[in-house]
């Protein structure tokens, strides 16, 4: 794992292909109840306009019982709500699954403690999608 404190941004290597690890992450949000709300095929939407692009999906998910507490305690947080997680690609072929810190997210929208928890479940995803097995 590696962590920037500058920019709140978190990376994982994952040991599956983007469209596998995708998958994974689906099955575990499905399986835990959690409402994927967009599934965005950034590499795919560059080939259609004729650009090259290294497979790259964004997942935006989220349960509104937790989301909602959040942003009613700081309505600033609605811009990084709901939660997301970034799989993607590097140049020598390595996949990693790229999330904002859910520490970083509770500093810059001066969360309580007690609403950490509520987008803390972001790195539980991305630790399963990452290990799971193939």
């Amino acid at each position: 794992m590696t962590s920037s404190r500058d920019n709140g941004i978190i990376d994982i290597p994952s040991n599956h292909s983007v469209d596998r690890t995708v998958e994974k992450l689906k099955g575990i949000l499905q399986a835990k109840g959690i409402t994927l709300f967009a599934l965005i095929d950034h590499s795919g939407e560059a080939q259609k306009v004729a650009m090259r692009m290294r497979p790259t999906k964004l997942l935006i998910f989220g349960n509104p019982k937790a989301g909602t507490p959040v942003m009613l305690a700081a309505p600033s947080s609605a811009i990084d709500l709901p939660l997301k997680i970034l799989i993607w690609e590097d140049a020598q072929g390595k996949v990693w699954l790229t999330y904002n810190s859910p520490i970083y997210l509770q500093e810059r929208h001066n969360l309580s403690p007690e609403l950490l928890q509520n987008i803390a479940v972001v790195e539980a995803f991305a630790a399963q999608g990452a290990l799971a097995s193939a």
